[in-house]
């Protein structure tokens, strides 16, 4: 908003390469701890020249110019040089400089304005409307002296400005929430009285008119209040434009120069031949404008002035770029322009590289950070971008790319290379959109939010051998666990026998008195959930056990739904086992759970505010049950009664997909807590709930390490997966290993879940293992400790190419009348880039699993 740039070299009439460039940017300056917005320009400017730097209307804001340059190059590297001094100096505070239209965390009592007497008076005058400037642009000028020709220029561009702007859309926050456009910067802007078109002007005396009419009207008090679109500048001799957000990549602005100085120098020719203003259409330009701002790259635009249906973005860039090579060349800037549009359609808008930052990990934080990093000419992770394509990389203990592709992979690997980022980026929207339309959410602890279930779109492939000793493995451990938690809440003989010592059982924060209540016989895990992870040598272990409520069934069958549908084109293996028995089986497996013939199951649930509300409808639907809360259940005569619409139905299986802490007070029915007519009818044997209660014993970090003993005293057999070695620290012998080697171990607490106090020493900081310390000796019993397995990484596609992640799998056995099954459904979670813990709580991701069976 300030006039700072200083004035551009006079071209001579005729000469393309005299038409001179410059920019001003506006540079947000935020606090690098707290990533928040705040008003520290005047410190970094006071350490700037004030040739080169000077302030803003909001004391937040730092505005640079360029200098004079005849070509690209040279205003990137004034681009350049200006943004390294500034963020220089801001580092040097603590501070960050972001080149963006908007900055998500602001704290708006916190800005004032620039306490000059102009901006002050503006602040008098506009109110609201000042206070609300937290904006940045890029402005470009373009060197043309002659002031009729300047108005005449400014008027023949304006058709293509939606482009333009759509291009650097940058600013799709807006006080910390999602705005739903991708530049909220415009909608801002436009609201200042003199911003927008400008009307029909034939020259500079109608313009000087105009400008002095506004002045006589009060509604600005100089010209330099003038904010047109493009307009002739008030103080160089150029053409301004003034609609674009500012922006992180500098190649951005270099392109939105380019194709600015070619558009000037087509409305040259056709002013100096003569031709006509092209017809002036507001509203339609208006519309224009807000299409632009409200897609970005990534939706459609108005093709102005060819024709006023939406055409998908590539295509409106592909029409301006091609129509303006004429110029470009006479410039010398065709080829350059055209690679930097070519990226520029592959790498998308900033607008959609930072929600899918925040949709990663759903940390607003994280769009700070990227904003700062490609500010500052790096890119947020240390990976390449690469110019749309995506390909394999080699990469040890890779599970599709560990120096070759492997053969299950070599189907996938040419699909996703033919999309290409764009292409990958435009599935990723779809998805996005399907996930919307199915409420396939999950919501995280402290947030009113709930989260779209991150999914990435490269299918993670398991073997058919690796699959067959799998299951295996996976049916003799549950065997053996079930056997385990039949014989805990009864006669506890693994403990009269010395296999698992008596603290470890009774020491546990999940040994409940209400697993007693099931007869010692029965199953008492219908449903299991076990973690498994692959090393880097291609080994498989189980990781944990999960048998209070394993979660995670019908988000792995939604996966396949969605890999069907948003990449069809995915050739599908051999042998590649449907998903869709997997309901089915889970159902025949519940209702054996009840000694009647034909018993009445349901699905207990807390409904929406449950953070799998999403799985547990879609089970119950697929299983054709109904899905109920606490609300809906009451207990009479000792029998469990489902009351819907007025009339009663009996209960006799209870799918429970609530804690047992959350099942007790809850209230039923007829308000009354459930929990302990429940438990009454649990014990008169007239109910059965799957998983029982109590079950969480079997989940204790502690008691995983006797589960190998447990396979041989139960079952009689050798074990068939590997467990990661692990320490108990209430032996006083391994006690003392642990806390010699706690840089080297991953420690736990023996009752964690969703990776809840996980401390992975390799990564943690000197205070944290001096915090784990003091915690462990504290209460050593309530800790154990776990040799770190190198697990193994799959390809993701990040936004801009295919890159390694940790991940685990999932697996989910069904425990009935007969041998336990195991389902046809696994899920595949994916830690976030620098981490190995994968739960989507702690910023997690999720994969489609492919298990291949025997052809």
């Amino acid at each position: 908003m300030t006039e700072s740039l200083p004035a551009l070299k006079s071209p001579t009439p005729d000469a393309p390469d005299s038409l001179t460039l410059g920019a001003e940017e506006e540079l947000h300056v935020v606090d690098l701890a707290t990533r928040e917005l705040v008003p520290r320009a005047p410190e970094v400017l006071d350490r700037l020249d004030p040739e080169h730097f000077s302030a803003e209307l909001h004391r937040s804001v730092v505005e640079t110019n360029t200098p004079v340059s005849t070509t690209l190059d040279g205003l990137r590297e004034g681009i350049t040089a200006r943004r390294r001094a500034a963020i220089g100096v801001a580092e040097s505070l603590g501070l960050g400089l972001v080149a963006a239209g908007t900055v998500p965390l602001v704290d708006v009592d916190a800005l004032e304005v620039t306490p000059t007497t102009r901006y002050r008076r503006m602040l008098s005058e506009y109110q609201m409307l000042v206070r609300e400037q937290l904006i940045c642009g890029a402005q470009v000028h373009v060197g043309v002296p002659d002031r009729d020709e300047a108005v005449s220029v400014a008027q023949r561009v304006s058709p293509s400005l939606p482009v333009l702007l759509a291009l650097s859309t940058s600013s799709p926050f807006w006080m910390g929430e999602d705005s739903g456009y991708a530049s909220s910067r415009s909608l801002v802007w436009t609201r200042w009285p003199t911003a927008g078109d400008s009307g029909a002007l034939h020259s500079a005396e109608e313009f000087d008119m105009l400008v002095n009419d506004l002045i006589a009207s009060g509604t600005i008090s100089d010209p330099k209040m003038v904010y047109f679109d493009v307009r002739p500048s008030a103080h160089v001799p150029t053409v301004e434009l003034r609609v674009t957000d500012a922006c992180p990549d500098v190649d951005t602005v270099v392109l939105l120069a380019g194709l600015f100085r070619a558009l000037v120098h087509r409305a040259q020719e056709e002013h100096r031949a003569g031709k006509p203003l092209p017809p002036a259409r507001p509203p339609l330009h208006r519309a224009a404008m807000w299409r632009a701002a409200r897609s970005g790259l990534e939706g459609d635009l108005l093709d102005l002035p060819r024709s006023p249906v939406p055409v998908p973005a590539a295509v409106a860039v592909e029409h301006l770029v091609g129509e303006l090579r004429p110029h470009l060349e006479a410039l010398g800037d065709w080829e350059q322009v055209f690679d930097l549009s070519v990226r520029a359609l592959s790498t998308g808008s900033s607008a959609s590289r930072q929600r899918r930052a925040l949709a990663r990990r759903g940390r607003i934080a994280d769009v700070v950070d990227l904003l700062v990093a490609e500010t500052r000419g790096g890119a947020a992770t240390s990976d390449p971008v690469t110019l749309g394509g995506v390909s394999p990389y080699a990469a040890a203990g890779d599970e599709a790319f560990p120096g070759e592709v492997m053969p299950e992979y070599t189907g996938i690997v040419p699909v996703l290379t033919a999309l290409g980022a764009t292409g990958l980026r435009h599935r990723e929207d779809a998805r996005d959109e399907e996930q919307r339309a199915n409420g396939v959410t999950f919501s995280v602890a402290g947030e009113a939010a709930t989260r779209l279930f991150p999914f990435d779109l490269v299918p993670r492939v398991v073997p058919a051998d690796d699959w067959a000793s799998l299951q295996t493995g996976l049916t003799q451990r549950v065997r053996a666990l079930n056997a385990f938690l039949a014989d805990v809440y009864d006669q506890r003989q693994i403990v009269t026998d010395g296999v698992v010592p008596e603290w470890v059982i009774d020491g546990s924060p999940e040994l409940r008195a209400s697993g007693a209540l099931v007869s010692g016989a029965a199953i008492r895990a219908q449903v299991a959930g076990v973690d498994l992870v692959r090393d880097a040598d291609g080994k498989w272990c189980v990781l944990e056990d999960n048998l209070r409520v394993p979660s995670g069934i019908a988000y792995a069958m939604q996966n396949r739904r969605l890999t069907e549908s948003i990449l069809p084109e995915l050739p599908r293996p051999a042998g590649l086992i449907p998903v869709e028995d997997t309901p089915r089986l889970l159902k025949e497996a519940l209702l054996a759970a009840s000694p009647l013939d034909d018993p009445a199951l349901v699905v207990l649930s807390q409904g929406p505010d449950d953070s799998a509300w999403f799985e547990h409808r879609m089970l119950a639907e697929a299983m054709g049950v109904p899905v109920v809360r606490s609300t809906e259940l009451f207990v009479e005569g000792g029998r469990v009664h489902r009351l819907r619409d007025g009339k009663r139905y009996p209960v006799d299986v209870v799918y429970l997909r609530m804690g047992e802490d959350s099942l007790v007070h809850s209230p039923g029915a007829d308000g009354m807590p459930l929990g302990p007519s429940l438990v009454a009818a649990l014990h008169a044997g007239t109910v059965t709930l799957a998983n029982a209660l109590g079950n969480g014993i079997g989940d204790d970090k502690a008691v995983y390490a006797y589960v190998p003993k447990m396979i041989e005293f139960y079952l009689g057999e050798k074990p068939l997966l590997a467990d990661v070695p692990t320490y108990l620290c209430g032996l006083p012998g391994q006690l003392s290993e642990v806390l010699s080697r706690l840089d080297e171990l991953v420690c736990k607490p023996v009752d964690g879940y969703g990776g809840d106090r996980i401390v992975i020493g390799p990564h943690a900081t000197a205070d944290e293992l001096d915090a784990l310390r003091r915690q462990i000796r504290t209460a050593p019993h309530r800790w154990v400790a776990q040799e770190l397995v190198r697990l193994s990484t799959h390809p993701v596609f990040d936004g801009h190419q295919l890159a390694p992640r940790h991940v685990d799998l999932r697996a989910f056995v069904f425990s009935g009348a007969g041998e336990p099954v195991v389902a046809p459904a696994a899920l595949t979670r994916v830690a976030p880039a620098g981490s190995m813990i994968v739960n989507s709580s702690r910023g997690g991701g999720s994969k489609d699993t492919w298990l291949l069976g025997g052809e």
